[in-house]
């Protein structure tokens, strides 16, 4: 068996690849004050294109979900484009509730054109302000009066005369008609009065009896005469009453006619208009004759000249009077009522009760022919939002219930407007979870919002994108009124774009980001009192943010100064690894190692993971750690039983771990135990793994490398310190300045390998070795050596399988 040759170990990186400076050459401005602005749909073509689609589209079940990932501008570029074309499209109409004189908890619905609305409201309060004075002044006129006054005599005179004449008749029979405070009797007269009197009882007792009930039976049947006249009485009085009824319709009439001839005329081409005046006609003499005055009441809490009348009151919902094009809505709390609308109550004798000028319209309404914005996170967190826009969206009208109402488990009395017929366009802004959960779970989802405009995180980065991004600065500076950026502070720009978007050939689209960043560079250039923002200030912006999120990591790195956390940068050690993880906080990430440590024994081929096996490992982790058991028996052991245990650990971990980042480092802590090749401590590991021990790409390598970087920079940099990671993640690599310095001064290097060999040559300085043609490895190579340890487990796992004569040929053997 050949010798292992000495190892060629894979080159550290070029100082030059391990960030992508932006060239500045190619920009043709000094500062962003030169250049226009940009439209803001950079990199978001296929966006455009499915939202341009599901705006066009006629049909209704067409709704546009937007979706895409937080501050990549999603809202402002929909808004923009919402804007050019509602600007095109025709001003709905105005949208009004009248009072309903036939059902009073119908309210009517009145659509007029734009802005004749609001006219009609000031119209009909103008009408209410003049109709009091106007009803009294043709009631207290002289000749109505007059009129009034005569009907009334002439029936009182009737009344009188009827009652004369039964008197002269009753008298030629001895009665007389007395008027009493129970009113008419007969009794019998005087004879002696020459005025009729009643007769005294003594003297009607001392009549003869005969006389007495001849006088008794003519009382009984002019009762009965009498009684007959009064009957006649109310109907007497009602004939009265419609005299004065018409007298006061003759009298109310050309005054109503007066105040409503305008109105008439100026409405004439809107039939619905013209019908609702004769009901208030109708109304008003049929109230203001019958005495029924309801000038009192103060139901919507108006001015009092306003609610004197408020059942002929116009109430205006939605008034596009100053409106151009069609609505563009963004409802920022979409609640149910503010979605839907809601009608309101008011207490009156301790009953709650309402009428249509309570009715409050919805962000639907406001939208109606136009279009509504509403954010999918807040419409979800809201009780009911989503079942009422779905229910107005499938109907096509908008209809005012309270939720109570919606969901058909309350027995309240409530008014019950007319449904408003819906046309519109909503579009639903959200994340991509919040997309594809609906999709999956509701699938009413997909019959309503059957477009999905999905916004890109980043976009290429090359010299006409760069340009571009220079534009597009521009238009985020002004619109926050920053002062413009130089040339340097756009290529500065440019290559935290490129960090941002974790790719130094791509730049991120997260618009809120940039502005941030730039917002707080603009503080340092005004307090600098500089023209523009230079590179300087973003450098300053950068590094005051980073010191204001640094309490954490910095005590991270001083508990492995101190030694509360056990980390090595020097010496070597069999079975232990330095991996890197990256953690997340509020936006902010940071990068740190983390000690690995590996053992083996003699087993049936189990790989514990000790994370697991405490709950703190996530599933992902897991799937890693069950890769590394595949890796092993493929290469190894496919002829023979993979014959050993191993467990693997993160020490001094006390929290749960996620991901497969640092399968590379667990593998490369399992060789280094089974093989006994001690790992140079002074370099840390990045990486995940395949079956076939390729390494592939991870997340997070710029801050697990300055994590690496800073802990070995406060303990002092030597020429020896690194980091291994993918070679798929070199492209990915956008450091820091200080960090490039380091490794053009040749005091920290960076490693890209493909393959666990490749990774294990680094970390031990012993070649890995490759199989000849008859499948044996290089004596003395790292998998020469892992073979044999395995080959010998397999040998003793089979001989202490085998009894005590087996035993005794191992110890023979050894």
């Amino acid at each position: 068996m050949a010798e292992a040759p000495s190892p060629d170990l894979p080159a550290a990186l070029p100082a030059g690849r391990l960030r992508a400076c932006c060239d500045t050459g190619h920009f043709r401005f000094e500062t962003t004050a030169t250049l226009a602005d940009h439209p803001g749909d950079l990199g978001q073509a296929r966006a455009m294109e499915a939202l341009r689609f599901g705006l066009a589209i006629g049909h209704g079940d067409y709704h546009v979900f937007v979706l895409g990932e937080a501050g990549c501008g999603k809202h402002a570029t929909t808004f923009r484009m919402l804007r050019e074309r509602a600007a095109d499209k025709p001003v709905p109409p105005d949208l009004c509730y009248l009072h309903n004189f036939d059902e009073p908890l119908h309210p009517r619905l009145l659509m007029l054109p734009a802005g004749r609305g609001a006219a009609f409201r000031a119209d009909m309060q103008a009408f209410i302000r003049e109709l009091k004075p106007a009803i009294e002044a043709a009631l207290g006129s002289a000749p109505h009066s007059e009129r009034i006054e005569a009907l009334q005599d002439a029936h009182k005179a009737r009344e009188d005369a009827a009652l004369r004449e039964m008197s002269e008749q009753c008298a030629g029979e001895g009665l007389v008609l007395l008027q009493t405070t129970e009113g008419f009797v007969f009794t019998p007269a005087r004879s002696d009065s020459p005025r009729p009197e009643a007769m005294a009882s003594e003297v009607f007792d001392a009549l003869p009896a005969a006389e007495r009930e001849r006088l008794e039976a003519a009382v009984d049947t002019w009762s009965e005469r009498l009684a007959a006249l009064l009957d006649e009485f109310p109907d007497w009085r009602a004939g009265l009453r419609e005299s004065l009824v018409k007298a006061a319709r003759e009298a109310l009439t050309p005054a109503l006619a007066h105040l409503l001839r305008e109105p008439r005329a100026r409405y004439a081409d809107l039939p619905e208009v013209p019908a609702f005046l004769d009901a208030v006609e109708k109304d008003v003499l049929d109230t203001a004759v019958s005495g029924i005055a309801r000038d009192e009441e103060e139901e919507d809490g108006d001015s009092e000249e306003g609610a004197r009348f408020p059942r002929y009151q116009v109430k205006l919902l939605v008034d596009h009077a100053m409106a151009s094009g069609a609505p563009v809505v963004f409802e920022d709390n979409p609640g149910y009522g503010n979605l839907i609308g809601r009608i309101e109550h008011v207490m009156q004798q301790g009953v709650q009760v309402s009428h249509f000028n309570l009715i409050r319209s919805g962000a639907l309404h406001r939208a109606n022919g136009g279009y509504l914005v509403v954010d999918a996170e807040r419409l979800f967190a809201q009780p009911y939002a989503w079942e009422g826009l779905k229910r107005t969206l499938r109907s096509g009208e908008i209809r005012i219930e309270p939720p109570a109402e919606a969901q058909g488990w309350s027995g309240a009395l409530t008014l019950e407007p007319q449904p408003v017929p819906c046309s519109l366009k909503v579009v639903m802004i959200g994340d991509r979870e919040i997309y594809y959960t609906l999709m999956e779970h509701d699938p009413e989802f997909a019959e309503l919002f059957k477009v999905a405009a999905d916004f890109d995180d980043d976009l290429p980065r090359t010299p006409e994108n760069e340009r571009e991004y220079a534009r597009l600065l521009a238009m985020l500076a002004r619109a926050a009124g920053l002062l413009p950026l130089d040339r340097a502070a756009v290529g500065r720009m440019v290559e935290e774009g490129a960090r941002i978007a974790e790719d130094a050939e791509r730049l991120t689209l997260h618009t809120r980001r940039l502005s941030d960043l730039m917002r707080e560079a603009d503080h340092y250039a005004n307090q600098n009192g500089a023209a523009c923002i230079g590179r300087g200030e973003i450098e300053t912006a950068l590094a005051a943010r980073a010191r204001r999120a640094g309490r954490y990591p910095a005590q991270v790195r001083e508990s492995m100064l101190d030694g509360t956390t056990l980390i090595a940068t020097a010496g070597a050690r069999a079975g232990q690894i330095n991996a890197l993880v990256v953690v997340e906080l509020a936006d902010e990430r940071f990068g740190y190692p983390t000690r690995i440590s590996a053992t083996v024994r003699l087993g049936d081929g189990d790989v514990l993971d000790i994370e697991r096996e405490s709950d703190l490992g996530g599933a992902i982790h897991s799937k890693g750690v069950l890769i590394l058991s595949a890796f092993l028996a493929s290469r190894y052991a496919r002829h023979q039983p993979l014959s050993l245990s191993a467990s693997l650990v993160f020490e001094q971990s006390y929290a749960p771990v996620e991901g497969d980042s640092a399968s590379l480092a667990e593998l490369c802590a399992l060789l280094s135990a089974l093989t006994r090749l001690p790992i140079e401590q002074r370099l840390a590991v990045t990486g995940s793994v395949n079956q076939f021990g390729e390494v592939q790409v991870i997340g997070g390598v710029n801050e697990k490398i300055e994590g690496f970087f800073d802990l070995c920079a406060a303990r002092g940099l030597d020429g020896s310190h690194g980091v291994v990671i993918p070679a798929a993640s070199v492209r990915h690599l956008m450091l820091r300045e200080d960090v490039v310095e380091a490794a053009r001064a040749g005091r920290f290097h960076i490693y890209p390998v493909s393959t666990v060999d490749e990774a294990m040559t680094v970390l031990t300085g012993v070649p890995a070795g490759e199989a000849d043609a008859r499948g044996l490895m290089p004596r003395g190579s790292i998998n020469d050596k892992a073979a044999r340890a395995l080959a010998s487990m397999t040998f003793a796992h089979h001989a202490y399988a085998g009894g005590d004569e087996a035993r005794r040929k191992i110890r023979g053997h050894r």
